[in-house]
C-alpha cells in the first residue's frame, strides 16, 4: 500500500550552518531530494529501480518559502507528497518543520519531468511508477507516515 505523505527526519549539522549562523538555504534543497528519494524507496521505487529500467526523474523548478530559520542541532521533518501527476510531469510539495514544537519553517514544491535515461527525453509516467503514489493535492489531510 503506497503511503501518501512521507516525513523524513533531518537534524540540523554544523557543516549546514552558514554565515548568518542558521541552516544555509542550499541544505534545504539537499533536504528535499533526500525526503523525494526517500518517499520513492518506501513506495517500491528505489533508485536501483530506475536506472533498471532506464527511468528517471529531472527536477524542473523548485519553490521555497522560508517562514523561519533552522538552527544548530535542530531536529526537522520534511514532509513530502505528491500533488499531482501529469503525463510526463509531477508536482511534489514540501513542507519542513520543527519537530519540537512542529513550527513550519519552510514550505516548497518541484515541479519534476519524467525522463528516459536512454534518450534523455521526457516521456509518460508509467503506470507502474503512477500507481506507487498517491496524488494527495494542495495540503495533506490524511495522517502522515515516517521514515521507520
Amino acid at each position: 500500500m503506497p503511503i501518501p505523505v512521507f516525513e523524513y527526519p533531518v537534524t540540523v549539522l554544523v557543516s549546514d550552518i552558514d554565515e548568518m549562523d542558521h541552516a544555509n538555504n542550499v541544505c534545504y534543497i539537499r533536504w528535499m531530494q533526500e525526503a523525494a528519494i526517500g518517499h520513492s524507496t518506501r513506495n517500491g521505487w528505489p533508485t536501483e529501480r530506475y536506472i533498471a529500467a532506464q527511468w528517471a526523474w529531472v527536477a524542473r523548478r523548485h519553490t521555497i518559502d522560508y517562514l523561519q530559520p533552522a538552527f544548530l542541532g535542530d531536529e526537522l521533518i520534511v514532509r513530502t507528497w505528491v500533488a499531482e501527476f501529469k503525463h510526463v510531469r509531477s508536482r511534489r510539495k514540501y513542507m519542513i518543520v520543527r519537530k519540537s514544537d512542529d513550527e513550519i519553517l519552510a514550505k516548497a514544491e518541484t515541479h519534476w519531468a519524467f525522463v528516459s535515461t536512454e534518450t534523455r527525453r521526457p516521456m509518460k509516467i508509467p503506470q507502474d511508477v503512477s500507481v506507487c503514489f498517491i496524488p494527495v493535492g494542495e495540503e495533506p489531510t490524511i495522517p502522515v507516515k515516517s521514515e521507520s
